[in-house]
């Protein structure tokens, strides 16, 4: 299983970076959506702590779809994806392998976003940084989770592909919920009850769409087969 994961994360980086397959248009979406909010302040304004960290949220979060779509898509252009379900190693690998593959393509992108963030919203990070990385792995893993199931079931049909694109938003609610407040207290905010229930609650959609990724993946994957 391992063999397969590793394999295909590296295959998928490799086209991804150095053939531009993907990461190029997410990255050029997530800034555009930062430029644009940054339009929406006057000129020595500076967009509240809460709503900068909602803006970063968001654009990793499109950046996220188009980041999974294209990963997915790399096998169905080839015709890859037979050959994958007949390896002998659990399916499952290749959905944790698909997601740590996104997982490190979403790092890329929001290590731009955050001082692009930071200096076209005008931010200063003023609270505990432990707190930001924590929130950020576990938001971060939730995305990809998530992201690499509804991947492997959006590929197929271009409609069907589409709504799916748009279902995924209403799932990570919860999730980037608990992003946005734990990055607004790190740019400044005030929370008198601290972060630990958000942060509480990022690991809980970690683990029950984890969980589910393990469970249902290999039905979604296999089931035009």
């Amino acid at each position: 299983m391992w063999h397969l994961t590793w394999a295909l994360v590296r295959k998928d980086l490799a086209l991804s970076l150095f053939r531009g397959n993907g990461l190029v248009q997410a990255l050029l979406l997530g800034l555009l959506l930062l430029f644009v909010f940054s339009l929406s302040q006057g000129v020595g304004q500076r967009m509240g702590p809460q709503a900068a960290a909602a803006v970063f949220w968001i654009s990793s979060a499109f950046c996220q779809v188009l980041i999974f779509n294209q990963l997915y898509a790399l096998e169905e252009v080839n015709g890859a994806r037979q050959g994958l379900l007949l390896c002998p190693a659990p399916v499952q690998a290749v959905w944790l392998g698909k997601g740590c593959g996104g997982l490190c393509l979403l790092l890329l992108a929001q290590a731009i976003f955050l001082p692009a963030s930071v200096v076209f919203l005008g931010q200063e990070v003023s609270g505990p940084l432990n707190e930001a990385l924590l929130a950020l792995a576990l938001t971060d893993t939730g995305m990809c989770a998530l992201g690499s199931l509804l991947g492997a079931l959006a590929q197929g049909q271009a409609a069907r592909e589409s709504l799916l694109s748009i279902v995924l938003f209403p799932l990570l609610i919860p999730l980037l919920l608990a992003g946005i407040s734990v990055f607004a207290h790190v740019l400044g905010a005030v929370m008198p009850d601290g972060v630990g229930s958000w942060l509480g609650l990022a690991a809980s959609f970690d683990a029950v769409f984890v969980g589910a990724g393990l469970i249902l993946f290999p039905y979604l994957y296999a089931g035009d087969e």
